[in-house]
């Protein structure tokens, strides 16, 4: 899953306001429990630029071939605890409705957990589906330069920027 820290905003606030317009939960202060999913969904991505970086890390040390770096990430997700890939939705998911339990900005949830994913589940995909796009178009004008590197991470950034700006995300 790949999130932006741009798009935590719009995605915190269309989640709870549909939680919230559902009856699914009542809250005390709706910005305050916006500002509590975007704190979930900030420290993933955090969690998630710390693996990258570290895996870059031992791919470089190592000297290990380019193939290698996603096995590396995974292995570095795996020691730290986090989960990526098909997996991070229902990961980021569990740590909202972790949050939306234990959050002194919540009154009451009603509805159940599996309910409450497949509203929020929707945003995140939705998002998603938008940023598996532009990252194939960044990865196909990128097929000349070698993954891992150091000019492919400039490069990766420069190009999905101009995609997003061009698109005006």
């Amino acid at each position: 899953m790949q999130l932006s820290r741009g798009q935590i905003r719009q995605i915190s606030r269309d989640s709870v306001r549909a939680l919230v317009a559902a009856e699914h939960i009542e809250v005390i202060a709706e910005s305050e429990v916006v500002r509590d999913v975007e704190s979930v969904l900030d420290t993933y991505i955090q969690q998630h630029n710390e693996v990258m970086t570290r895996a870059r890390e031992l791919a470089q040390q190592r000297g290990l071939p380019q193939g290698e770096f996603g096995r590396i990430k995974q292995l570095v997700a795996e020691q730290q605890g986090l989960k990526t890939g098909d997996e991070a939705v229902g990961y980021v998911l569990e740590q909202i409705l972790s949050m939306l339990m234990h959050s002194s900005n919540v009154e009451e949830v009603y509805a159940e957990d599996h309910v409450l994913k497949r509203c929020i589940r929707g945003f995140l995909r939705a998002q998603e589906d938008g940023e598996e796009a532009i990252e194939a178009e960044v990865r196909a004008k990128l097929k000349h330069v070698k993954e891992g590197t150091r000019v492919w991470e400039i490069e990766y950034q420069r190009m999905k920027q101009d995609i997003k700006r061009r698109r005006g995300m």
